[in-house]
């Protein structure tokens, strides 16, 4: 699984062979084996603003996860039932995924920005039997609980009307018989963000966090090496944090930083980097604009990093110069979905970086822009991403729904619903969605080009572009634009903004229309939620 030394591309692209054991079960590969042979070695930090950071090693883990595997045997949760966690970041919700896993239940992490009713959808549909949270989590399921005949089982870290976490785990034997698991047995069930329509429960094996291997090495330029510890702001209960950042690293036997869970703050994220010595650090293109317009870094922090990965929306190129000219790291750009991820990405230590661009296939993946149909298309032309099947971090499908499936593969290839094209070096370029492509004066125009430049103009701190129906020109482009802070709204700048784009991309991309908001929709991922923003302008028009 884990990649050789390298400095070119080519090579490693080619020789790559994935070695996936048969008997790989992601809660031992973790835990356990590491516990073997190092169990002082330390896996998990927690940062305290207090000061006071905690950490938990290898063997400890091992043992407090069959702890609470053999609590949650005794409640009846047997192999394949579904357990919920609604947690921040923190040391319970690590040793609760590893727990799940030995046992052979699916884990199904949930956001606790969740409101009531996207938990409750998530938490019927998937059927889950038993929840683990917290105080917070407890007060939005106890509304919903009546409505959830399938919940059987309440766990909470920190009180309230459940059974305690911390007595479960300290009244059982800290040994555990991991069950006999393969590669396509499944262990984790991840929520679409939404973005598009109604979020669907997609379903992965355990061969998911073997896939996630050489993806992670690439991007974080050969990882790991002496020293490396991980942090990501984005939540574990999503993708990105889960599979892009705590789990890999784990099973790599490289310490994460864990970090109490919040709103997005660029000071705060600067003060974990700086004070837990973070050298590898995965951070989504939003929060990365959110440290830019935060201004100089090193003006109150000295930072420790070596790389940065991003994903979840497009960076672009004005982000990636900042980062280069004022971290003095070159973000390594990836892509995935929750479908299947990790499958492009950017590696400045093997030649692979290029501003505005995400990557070439990660090795070990069959990557191709292709159209709907799965027809491979020529260099240089718009069609969705597609990813050969089969591929190990290939969902084993969506949760109870067998057609939407089979709807997402063509000749083939899964197809992600993303549009991009590629260039005659390999280096793919998103577009954005199928869904969200503005179609003005018979232009096909891609939102994530307008949003980078937006972004780059000095008083934008975040932008989103959609099209706004138009009786003459089918659609016009129209930009939601939150301003950094102190700076005031109004007709003249909406004008230089408007000038902005259209002088730096061209003459049919820019925005005919600027509206200044106080933030924009975004998923718990931190992806914005252009569905919203497009019914709101065709609400406009109409």
């Amino acid at each position: 699984m884990k990649l050789p030394r390298f400095d070119r591309y080519d090579d490693l692209y080619r020789d790559f062979a994935w070695d996936i054991p048969d008997d790989f079960n992601m809660g031992r590969a973790v835990s356990d084996d590491w516990a073997k042979i190092e169990p002082d070695r330390i896996c998990l930090e927690h940062f305290d603003p207090g000061g006071q950071h905690p950490s938990m090693t290898y063997g400890e883990l091992s043992a407090r996860s069959a702890s609470l595997a053999n609590g949650l045997v005794s409640l009846g949760i047997r192999r394949g039932d579904r357990v919920a966690l609604l947690l921040p970041q923190s040391f319970a919700t690590v040793i609760s995924h590893v727990a799940i896993y030995k046992m052979g239940a699916i884990a199904l992490p949930l956001a606790l920005l969740f409101g009531v009713e996207a938990l409750e959808y998530r938490l019927k549909t998937a059927g889950a039997s038993a929840v683990i949270t917290n105080a917070f989590g407890m007060a939005r399921i106890s509304e919903i609980r009546d409505r959830l005949p399938d919940l059987n089982t309440v766990i909470s870290i920190d009180g309230g009307e459940a059974l305690a976490f911390d007595e479960l785990v300290a009244s059982h034997p800290p040994v555990f018989e991991v069950v006999d698991t393969g590669p396509d047995d499944p262990a984790l069930m991840i929520f679409t963000s939404g973005t598009t329509g109604a979020p669907k429960g997609a379903l992965h094996g355990h061969r998911v966090l073997a896939g996630h291997i050489p993806g992670m090495q690439f991007a974080h330029e050969g990882f790991p090496q002496a020293g490396d510890k991980v942090w990501t702001p984005s939540d574990w209960a999503w993708a990105g944090g889960l599979l892009n950042a705590l789990l890999p690293s784990l099973l790599l036997g490289v310490p994460v930083v864990s970090s109490p869970a919040q709103k997005f703050d660029a000071g705060t994220a600067y003060r974990i980097m700086a004070e837990m010595q973070v050298r590898n650090a995965f951070i989504p293109p939003t929060a990365l604009r959110l440290l830019k317009a935060a201004g100089d870094p090193y003006l109150a922090h000295k930072l420790n990093l070596r790389t940065i990965g991003s994903a979840g929306e497009s960076l672009g190129r004005e982000t990636y110069v900042w980062a280069r000219d004022t971290l003095g790291i070159t973000v390594n750009e990836f892509y995935g979905q929750t479908e299947c991820n990790f499958v492009i990405s950017s590696s400045r230590a093997a030649g692979v970086s290029k501003a505005g661009a995400i990557g070439r296939p990660s090795p070990g993946h069959r990557v191709a822009v292709v159209d709907d149909r799965g027809n491979e298309l020529p260099v240089g032309e718009t069609g969705q991403i597609g990813v050969k099947a089969p591929d190990p971090v290939m969902f084993l499908g969506y949760w109870n729904d067998p057609e939407a499936t089979e709807r997402k593969f063509a000749n083939g290839w899964l197809l992600t619903g993303d549009l991009a094209h590629q260039d005659a070096e390999g280096f793919i370029t998103f577009e954005g969605r199928d869904d969200d492509v503005i179609t003005s004066s018979g232009y096909r125009i891609g939102p994530a080009e307008i949003e980078d430049c937006l972004s780059g103009h000095p008083a934008v701190q975040l932008a989103a572009a959609v099209g706004k129906p138009d009786p003459v020109r089918t659609e016009i482009v129209k930009a939601y634009v939150v301003l950094v802070p102190g700076v005031s709204a109004g007709a003249e700048l909406a004008a230089e903004i408007r000038d902005w784009v259209k002088m730096r991309l061209s003459m049919h991309e820019y925005p005919r229309e600027v509206e200044f908001v106080d933030s924009l929709p975004l998923t718990t991922t931190g992806k914005v939620i252009r569905r919203l923003l497009r019914e709101r302008a065709a609400a406009e028009a109409a």
